[in-house]
C-alpha cells in the first residue's frame, strides 16, 4: 500500500504562484532541449464529436525521476447540469520505484502552466519595450495568459481583450482587476484594460498578441499585422484548429514548444499541409532559444511566433511542485491505495 497526497483545485490555488510556475515551465523547456525528457503519444477520444471528448497526455522527466499523465475531459453539456465543462486530474509517479506520489486537480494547473508558456514565448521573442498586449479569446484560459504575461514582462501598460461576442469581452474586462489581485496578487493600478470593439485596429496597435480560441479558421489577417509584433499561439492544440492567417508564418521568426506535436496539431499543422510553409521555417524549440542555441529577435521590426500545443511534462513538473509544497504546509488530503 502507498500513501499519496491528493490536492483539489482550492488546495492548488493556495500554494502555487505564477512566479513559481513560470520558473518550472522554463526549466522543463530547458530539460527537454537537453534530452532529459520523453513525451509519450497523446490519446484523444471523442465520445460525441464537438460535445464530449477526453485527452490523455503523458511523459517522463528523467532529470527529476518523475513520470505521469494528465487526463482531461470536456463535456459541453455539463453547463446545463451546473458542473464544469472541463474536468481532469494529474497523476505523478516516482520513476525509480514506479510508486504513485500524488494526484492533483488538472484544470487550475493546466491554466497556470499554459499561461506561463504563452508568457515565456513573449518574454523571449517580443520587443523589449512591448507595452500593448492583446488577448484574443475571453474564455477560461485568458486570465492565466494575462496574469503570466504581466508577471514575466514588466513593460506592459495596456491589455485589451477580444471575444467573438463583444459582450463577453466587456464582462471579462469588468472583473479583471479584482481577479488579478485576488487570485494572483497582481497590482493593476498602472495598467489600462479595454474590451476590443474593432479587432483589426487592435491588432495593428499591439506589440504582443496571444491567441486562446478554439477557432478552426484564422481570426487574424496578415494585412492587419504590423512590424515588430509577437504572437503566442495557444489555442491550436488539436488537428484542424487554426487561429492566424497562414501567410503570417511565411515572413516571421517561428518557434515551437514541441516540434513533432506542433506539426501534427499546432498552429503550423494546416499551413504545413497546405504547403504554405515547410519544416525548415521552424527555427527551433523555445528551449533552444532559452539556452542560447539559436537566435531569436534581433531588431524591433521582426514578426515573431511561438506555437505552443502544451506538454504533459509541464503538468507533471508543476503538479510535483504543488505536491511538495502541500506536504510541507500540510495542505490537501492523504489516502492509502
Amino acid at each position: 500500500m502507498f500513501k499519496i497526497q491528493i490536492l483539489c483545485k482550492e488546495d492548488v490555488q493556495k500554494i502555487l504562484s505564477m512566479h513559481q510556475v513560470i520558473e518550472v515551465v522554463e526549466s522543463v523547456y530547458k530539460a527537454k532541449n537537453e534530452g532529459l525528457t520523453d513525451v509519450w503519444p497523446t490519446v484523444f477520444y471523442e465520445f460525441s464529436p464537438g460535445r464530449a471528448d477526453l485527452d490523455i497526455k503523458s511523459g517522463y522527466l528523467k532529470n527529476k525521476q518523475l513520470f505521469g499523465h494528465k487526463t482531461v475531459t470536456w463535456f459541453g453539456d455539463n453547463t446545463e447540469k451546473g458542473i464544469p465543462t472541463l474536468i481532469g486530474m494529474i497523476a505523478v509517479f516516482d520513476a525509480q520505484t514506479g510508486a504513485p506520489l500524488g494526484m492533483t486537480d488538472a484544470a487550475y494547473i493546466t491554466g497556470m502552466r499554459t499561461g506561463a508558456a504563452g508568457a515565456l514565448g513573449a518574454k523571449y521573442l517580443a520587443r523589449k519595450d512591448a507595452e500593448n498586449l492583446l488577448i484574443v479569446g475571453a474564455g477560461n484560459q485568458s486570465i492565466f495568459q494575462i496574469a503570466a504575461t504581466l508577471t514575466a514582462i514588466s513593460t506592459i501598460k495596456k491589455v485589451r481583450v477580444a471575444a467573438q461576442q463583444a459582450g463577453n469581452a466587456k464582462s471579462f474586462v469588468a472583473e479583471i482587476h479584482d481577479k488579478l489581485q485576488q487570485q494572483f496578487a497582481i497590482n493593476t493600478e498602472h495598467i489600462l484594460f479595454e474590451a476590443v470593439e474593432n479587432l483589426e485596429a487592435s491588432v495593428r496597435d499591439s506589440h504582443i498578441i496571444i491567441t486562446v480560441t478554439p477557432s478552426r479558421k484564422p481570426v487574424i489577417k496578415k494585412e492587419w499585422v504590423q512590424k515588430g509584433t509577437h504572437f503566442s499561439c495557444i489555442g491550436a492544440d488539436m488537428e484542424g484548429k487554426q487561429e492566424i492567417d497562414a501567410e503570417i508564418l511565411t515572413s516571421s521568426l517561428l518557434f515551437v514548444d514541441d516540434t513533432k506535436h506542433c506539426q501534427e496539431v499546432g498552429e503550423i499543422e494546416i499551413p504545413l499541409k497546405q504547403g504554405i510553409i515547410h519544416e525548415t521555417y521552424i527555427i527551433g524549440e523555445l528551449g533552444d532559444l532559452i539556452l542560447g542555441k539559436v537566435n531569436g529577435r534581433i531588431n524591433d521590426e521582426q514578426i515573431t511566433i511561438f506555437d505552443a500545443t502544451g506538454m504533459a511534462l509541464l503538468d507533471i513538473a508543476t503538479a510535483n511542485v504543488a505536491l511538495k509544497q502541500a506536504e510541507q504546509h500540510e495542505i490537501g488530503t492523504k489516502s492509502m491505495i
